[in-house]
């Protein structure tokens, strides 16, 4: 305290001089800019003890001492932020190969969302090296630093102790999904969706991941691309492009990864079948001898095309001639036999033979290919249609460039001379150079007998419950299911549709949800981008109809349809919430005036006791869930002219 003092009565003098000197000096011309000056003349001092100069050295020291101390001290603290930052910067940039390092023994390959569609709006292919954020409706978490954990090439460790076991396939899954279809990719997003941890895997004896089917006998034929067969991008008739397969080749894991994944996710092993099924112990065994256990399983194992006997009987040389049309192979084959061989003959006038039949008669038109169908019925697409639009739809067919031979039936098929020579058992020859036989589909049952499951006798398929169920941890879904049908009774269908919609809901329950089907599945058919129908219920010619038209518009066409929609796919699995929100027309349409040979748009009712069973709606589209309500209500209608009022089908 008393240094204090003596230091302040010392500073005290000088700091009140020194005052006075500014406020006198700032007056001053030369010192407007504010420097101090070094050196004060005494005369303009006023006040001040004898020996001031000392002093007022003094004072100038202490305030460079302190600056020098303050420019050091500031000099120290940026040197020292400058080093932290740098080795923040350094410790950052060593995370991945730490990281790495971390990981040597269990590689994670991230899943990328699946995106919404099965059906059918196109799908952007994410990048192979990156890895995309969670969806809403199959959420993943994300482990940290994601971005270093892109898909990685797995390769085989060199031996040695300290290097982790070769990868090879896992002994048990949680979830086994037994075919590589379209019921088969629905329950794996379903399950997914449900349990985002979850690891599934689907066993295919195709050699490619999942697709969709529909587009093999449509849009993929009508393609401008001639690598249309290596790519299988196709333009759907609202012009917009897309693949055939529901997710590009990075959406899956390696299933040799799939036990070591760490926030699950779908492997497809491909080019597997399996051949035994074992129930009590919860396995299956494949073609090459390995057993993979399960927790939950589901057969989605599909059908196979039927061949007629007469073929089969024929020998090795027709049958290399003959084409069982049903997969990506069988397209390609085809696609190249139709540009090498004058001529191709369709054996069946169902769904498949008719679209396939207007495809390759458009080609026709282009190159010197003579196209022919024959069916055993008198019309095309005579077990569905009624008879008159059967017989208009034959027409259709012709101007295509189809020559149609109906009520045919196959007695013999040689081979001579490099040709085919079909003999109809009505004495007509027919010569060609290929056949297409598309006469069915017979549901794939082979594990029925090792499993000891049930198989329906009179529509074929595994017999399962109101929630698909074969067995208690047993799920059946697609073409392969022969399911109960509250409204129409047991059904077994071989559409897309369905097999959307029963594989989601196989996914759902065996994850717990215990739902039951209740969904009427829809089907739809184009002959070129200019007609086409969609259908729901049973829809057989057999049955009572009636039908209700109207003059079709620009508008009224699958093109115009779907440039509407925006999809390509015309499926209500998408859209199942609106299936309960038929609502009546407010405008009274017209009385009906049935044209003789003019079938533009309609709705045609099948009529099972008076009851609505089937609905085709002709060229109308946009409109499957009234049809959906009017079968899930089951009502007799006194004039269904006034039901097809529901449908607007003579707005403009």
């Amino acid at each position: 305290m008393l240094k204090c003092r003596t230091v302040w009565k010392k500073l005290a003098p000088l700091a009140r001089s020194s005052s006075t000197v500014c406020r006198q000096n700032v007056r001053r011309p030369g010192l407007n800019s504010g420097r101090i000056p070094t050196c004060v003349p005494a005369a303009h001092m006023s006040t001040g003890p004898a020996g001031g100069g000392r002093e007022n050295q003094l004072y100038v020291l202490l305030v460079a001492a302190t600056c020098v101390g303050g420019g050091v001290y500031a000099y120290l603290t940026v040197k020292g932020d400058s080093q932290r930052y740098q080795d923040r910067i350094d410790e950052i940039s060593s995370r991945p190969s730490k990281q790495a390092a971390g990981q040597a023994a269990a590689l994670i390959q991230l899943e990328p969302p699946a995106v919404e569609a099965i059906e059918t709006a196109a799908v952007p292919e994410p990048e192979p090296q990156a890895a995309p954020a969670p969806s809403p409706e199959e959420p993943s978490p994300p482990a940290p630093d994601a971005e270093v954990l892109a898909p990685v090439e797995t390769t085989e460790p060199p031996p040695g102790d300290s290097s982790p076991a070769s990868l090879k396939l896992p002994s048990h899954t949680p979830y086994l999904l037994i075919g590589g279809g379209t019921a088969s990719f629905a329950a794996a997003r379903s399950i997914r969706a449900r349990d985002p941890g979850a690891k599934v895997l689907i066993v295919t004896d195709e050699l490619v991941p999942p697709y969709m089917r529909p587009p093999l006998s449509k849009e993929l034929w009508f393609s401008d691309d001639p690598s249309v067969t290596e790519t299988l991008r196709f333009k759907q008739w609202n012009g917009k492009e897309r693949s055939i397969y529901f997710q590009p080749p990075s959406f899956y894991i390696n299933a040799e990864e799939l036990d070591g994944a760490e926030n699950g996710g779908v492997a497809v092993l491909s080019g597997r079948k399996v051949v035994h099924m074992d129930v009590r112990g919860n396995k299956i065994t494949l073609d090459d001898d390995t057993e993979i256990s399960y927790d939950k399983c589901l057969i989605a194992t599909g059908g196979a095309p039927r061949n007629l006997q007469v073929i089969e009987r024929a020998g090795e040389e027709v049958m290399k001639k003959t084409t069982l049309f049903r997969k990506v192979e069988d397209f390609k084959s085809l696609d190249k036999v139709s540009r090498n061989v004058k001529s191709i003959t369709i054996i069946g006038g169902g769904f498949l033979g008719s679209e396939l039949a207007c495809a390759l008669g458009r080609r026709s038109t282009e190159c010197d290919l003579e196209v022919i169908q024959m069916f055993p019925e008198k019309g095309n697409m005579g077990k569905v249609l009624p008879e008159y639009l059967s017989n208009w739809t034959t027409e259709k067919v012709k101007r295509e460039g189809v020559k149609v031979i109906p009520e045919a039936l196959v007695k013999s098929v040689v081979c001579k001379d490099d040709k085919l020579e079909i003999q109809l058992k009505d004495g007509r020859l027919v010569r060609t150079d290929h056949i297409v036989a598309a006469v069915g589909l017979e549901p794939n049952v082979d594990l029925a007998k090792s499993a000891g499951l049930e198989v329906d006798s009179d529509f074929g398929g595994f017999r399962v419950n109101a929630e698909l169920q074969a067995r208690s941890n047993i799920w059946v879904a697609g073409d392969a299911a022969c399911f109960y049908d509250i409204r129409l009774g047991r059904r077994r269908v071989e559409h897309h549709d369905h097999a959307v919609v029963s594989g989601r809901l196989a996914g759902e329950n065996m994850t717990g949800a215990n739902k039951p089907y209740w969904h009427q599945s829809m089907f739809w058919s184009d002959l070129g981008p200019d007609v086409g129908y969609e259908a729901i219920g049973i829809v057989d010619s057999s049955l009572p109809t009636v039908g209700v038209f109207a003059k079709a518009t620009a508008k009224d066409t699958p093109r115009a349809a779907t440039e509407k929609s925006g999809t390509g796919i015309r499926s209500e699995s998408e859209t199942e919430d609106t299936a309960t929100s038929a609502v009546a027309s407010s405008t009274s349409a017209p009385a009906m005036v049935q044209q003789k040979d003019e079938y533009g748009k309609g709705v045609i009712f099948y009529l099972r006791d008076k009851v609505v069973v089937g609905i085709i709606l002709w060229n109308v589209f946009n409109r499957m869930p009234i049809a959906r309500k009017i079968i899930k209500d089951g009502e007799e209608h006194a004039d269904l002219n006034e039901v097809a009022k529901l449908f607007n089908i003579h707005d403009d």
